[in-house]
C-alpha cells in the first residue's frame, strides 16, 4: 500500500487587524535601534514572515529561535549557524523558562557596538536602546517581554493574535521594548508553510480540519522521528508499516483507548490529542524544517 499525505483544504487566515499591524510596524520602525525577531525553533523557516524583511530593511536585527526546548537541538544549532553565516546573530531560547536569555542583552550591545560608540562620542551615552519585538502569532513575544521585564508585564495567552496594539515596556537597565502584535502574511503561497504553522497552533484550529491536520502531522513524524512517535503512542514499526494517514490516526486512537459505540475509534479526539501533545513537546524534541544550504 502506498503512503500518502491527506490533502488539506487551502489554509488562509488574515484577520483585518494584521493589515493595521503592518502599517503600525512600518511607522514605528524609525523609532527603534534594532529589531528582535522571534521564530519557532520547530519550524524556523515557516515561522518567519517574509514581509518583515522588507519592513526591517537595513536595520540591525537578531533572530531568536524560541521554544527551543521542544525542538531538536542538532537542528537548532544548524539554524543558528545558518543565520550567523548570513550576518544575522541568532540565539536559541525558551522564553517561558528564560533559557538562553542571559546572553541576550550582551548580544544586543555587541550587535549595536558601533552605534553605541557613536552616541558616546556625541555625549548621548544615556540614551536608551530601543528594540522592536516582532514575530508571528503564538511565537512567544509576550513571554519574552515578561522574562526580560522580570515579571508579568504583558498578558500571555496561548491563543494566536491576542496582542492588538504596540506597547512599550521599559527594562531595569533603561532598555525599551516595543511589543508588536503577531502578524501573518496576506496569502500563504506555500501550503506546506501554512500546514507547518497550523501544526504549531500559529493558525487558529477553528479555520482548519483538525483531523486532516493531525493525520498529516502523524505521517510526517512517523517518517522523520519514528522512534519518538512510536514510543509516545506505544505502537511498533511493524504495526505502522504501510498504514495510510487515516489508519495511523486510528491506530493512535486505538492505543489510547479512544473508543465510541460499536468499537469505533474517536478520531477527532485522537487528532486533538496528537496536536496538543506535539505543541506541548510531549512527543519529544522535534524540528520539522532544516536549513537549505
Amino acid at each position: 500500500m502506498e503512503h500518502f499525505m491527506a490533502e488539506s483544504p487551502s489554509i488562509q487566515w488574515f484577520p483585518g487587524h494584521m493589515t493595521k499591524t503592518r502599517r503600525l510596524m512600518a511607522a514605528k520602525m524609525r523609532l527603534v535601534d534594532i529589531v528582535i525577531e522571534l521564530t519557532d525553533a520547530r519550524i524556523p523557516r515557516s515561522s518567519r514572515n517574509p514581509e518583515i524583511d522588507k519592513l526591517v530593511g537595513t536595520k540591525p536585527r537578531i533572530i531568536l529561535l524560541n521554544k527551543s526546548d521542544h525542538a531538536d537541538p542538532a537542528a537548532t544549532k544548524e539554524w543558528c549557524e545558518y543565520y550567523r553565516n548570513k550576518g544575522i546573530p541568532a540565539l536559541a531560547t525558551d522564553c517561558r523558562s528564560g533559557q538562553g536569555l542571559k546572553v541576550f542583552l550582551p548580544l544586543v550591545r555587541e550587535t549595536l557596538k558601533e552605534q553605541i560608540e557613536r552616541r558616546q562620542q556625541k555625549g548621548m551615552a544615556g540614551q536608551p536602546i530601543r528594540m522592536m519585538i516582532v514575530g508571528i502569532p503564538n511565537v512567544g513575544k509576550s513571554s519574552f517581554i515578561n522574562r526580560m521585564a522580570g515579571g508579568r508585564r504583558t498578558k500571555v495567552e496561548d491563543r494566536p493574535g491576542v496582542t492588538r496594539g504596540g506597547q512599550w515596556v521599559k527594562l531595569e537597565d533603561g532598555t525599551e521594548l516595543l511589543d508588536m502584535p503577531g502578524v501573518l502574511w496576506p496569502k500563504f503561497q506555500d501550503q506546506e508553510v501554512a500546514e507547518h504553522l497550523a501544526f504549531t497552533g500559529a493558525v487558529k484550529d477553528d479555520v482548519i480540519d483538525i483531523e486532516l491536520l493531525a493525520m498529516n502531522l502523524l505521517m510526517l513524524l512517523n517518517k522523520e522521528y519514528p522512534l519518538l512517535v512510536q514510543e509516545r503512542y506505544r505502537f511498533t514499526a511493524e504495526e505502522a508499516k504501510d498504514l495510510d494517514a487515516y489508519d495511523l490516526l486510528e491506530l493512535v486512537g486505538r492505543k489510547r483507548g479512544m473508543l465510541v459505540s460499536k468499537g469505533e475509534i474517536n478520531t477527532e479526539r485522537a487528532a486533538i490529542t496528537v496536536l496538543d501533545e506535539f505543541r506541548g513537546g510531549k512527543i519529544g524534541s522535534i524540528t520539522l524544517e532544516r536549513p537549505k544550504v
